[in-house]
């Protein structure tokens, strides 16, 4: 096997395999910034983020075969005598496609877009593949280990919050099943997620987070679970809930509130513009790029702060536009 390199080399890729094929086999491991298919060798190149990211890829892959529609691929590390596909000097259809959350991925923090064939990976549930999902090894703060579901939310700003704009934040971390405001508290709320370590990721990342000018408290309840009830908004059967397939990899995509946020589904004949109009109500938008990935238009905002940003996706996140029901999550992505 050649040096460990954050570049992996991929052969025996058939026509009949995708880019997001091949972008399955690897995100569970960390995040692809660059992806390059070399359909007349018929041979790929992936770069990682890290020579980390791509160890733990070719150590899984050395004891697991990987496949894609019945074809075995072989999986090494880039070597000197492959093509630097991060010269910015080649042709523009050879040029690499970044994935980095809410980028280049043809289903941002979502599941893979109908049509897309499912590529055997570690899957969820024990701590091995739940480490696999963050690239080898838990953020750190995170064990892994809670088994506490509910959370009590507090400091909020009683009169701009309610229960939806709960859920689309917290549905970042994990499935929702059920959200209830105080009434005797109007500044507190209960979020049941759909398992502890859902949980521990959204008290993890979301403690302290600003939103509609409070910062947020966000620890564990003493509450198992939040009983149904007229108080008790119910979200364990929403279409909405960004968790019912392909966890690995929403797991990967988990994050602290950013300035960026990544808009998906959109309508297909949307502008810059119409974005910018859309959500110029949270805040000042420093930059917008509208792209398209396998002929779906995606876009990339950036905010002058996390806070902007946050009540962008709180406000926005399942609104409609041109009858598109769009879907904003958080990038990692610094610049546009």
């Amino acid at each position: 096997m050649a040096e460990p390199s954050k570049v992996i080399h991929i052969r025996n890729v058939g026509h009949e395999i995708s880019e997001n094929d091949l972008l399955q086999l690897v995100q569970p491991f960390g995040v692809v910034t660059k992806l390059v298919m070399l359909r007349a060798k018929n041979q790929a190149l992936l770069q990682m983020h890290d020579v980390g990211s791509a160890v733990n890829a070719l150590q899984y892959y050395s004891n697991v075969q990987p496949s894609v529609s019945l074809t075995e691929l072989q999986v090494n590390y880039n070597n000197e005598r492959s093509r630097d596909f991060t010269n910015p000097s080649l042709p523009s259809e050879q040029k690499g496609r970044s994935s980095q959350p809410g980028y280049g991925d043809a289903s941002g923090m979502y599941a893979l877009q109908p049509g897309g064939r499912a590529v055997a990976f570690p899957q969820m549930g024990n701590p091995a593949a739940i480490a696999a999902a963050f690239g080898g090894g838990l953020p750190p703060g995170i064990t892994g280990t809670n088994d506490r579901c509910t959370i009590l939310v507090s400091n909020l700003n009683p009169d701009k919050i309610d229960e939806d704009k709960l859920f689309n934040l917290f549905s970042i971390y994990g499935n929702i099943i059920r959200v209830k405001l105080l009434r005797n508290k109007p500044d507190h709320a209960l979020i049941q997620m759909g398992d502890g370590f859902q949980a521990e990721l959204a008290v993890h990342f979301l403690k302290g987070a600003m939103l509609f000018g409070k910062r947020m408290e966000v620890n564990y309840s003493k509450h198992v679970n939040i009983t149904a009830g007229p108080d008790t908004h119910e979200y364990s059967g929403s279409s909405l809930n960004r968790f019912n397939r392909n966890a690995a990899k929403n797991y990967r995509y988990c994050c602290s509130p950013t300035k960026m946020v990544h808009l998906s589904t959109l309508p297909q004949e949307i502008t810059e513009e119409e974005i910018a109009t859309h959500l110029e109500e949270h805040g000042t938008i420093v930059n917008t790029k509208l792209f398209e990935v396998n002929g779906k238009k995606q876009a990339l905002v950036l905010f002058e702060n996390e806070e902007q940003a946050t009540e962008a996706l709180v406000c926005k996140h399942a609104t409609t536009i041109d009858r598109s029901i769009i879907r904003i999550s958080f990038s990692q992505l610094q610049t546009i």
